[in-house]
């Protein structure tokens, strides 16, 4: 299968009953990954962090286009955070902590508190430092 026909099989929002499942969201800015590399090598930490924040505004722009509007967001109930990173790289919850501080802040603390995991792995698409993705409860 070629990367062409990948995309096609990707729903960026998948929405059962009163939950919405928001598909991995990469760091991209204008539609181009901003960031390219692993955690602890190339990337560091402030432009990791950065990068995370990126995620979860794309994670709200996708509920945005899948609802409407963030009104019909009731609660974010899980972010999962995956940080590619070198092998001894031990600080995945403070890169997510930006992405999770973007979520908190766009819709407060009652709506956009969250559970949450955050993952070292060794590779991410295109490259990508990190990728996050969301289960939300919606109104």
């Amino acid at each position: 299968m070629n990367s062409s026909n990948a995309s096609t099989l990707l729903t960026p929002v998948r929405l059962f009953g009163n939950l919405a499942f928001v598909s991995g969201q990469l760091p991209r800015e204008a539609g181009e990954l901003k960031y390219r590399g692993k955690v602890g090598e190339e990337i560091a930490m402030p432009d990791a962090e950065a990068a995370a924040a990126l995620c979860a505004h794309a994670c709200l722009a996708a509920l945005e286009r899948a609802l409407g509007s963030r009104e019909k967001i009731a609660a974010v109930l899980k972010l999962t955070g995956f940080v590619a990173c070198s092998p001894d790289f031990t600080a995945q919850g403070k890169v997510i902590d930006a992405a999770s501080r973007v979520l908190i802040d766009a819709l407060g603390s009652e709506v956009g508190g969250h559970a949450r995991s955050a993952i070292g792995v060794q590779q991410l698409p295109h490259g990508a430092p990190v990728e996050v993705e969301l289960i939300v409860g919606l109104k």
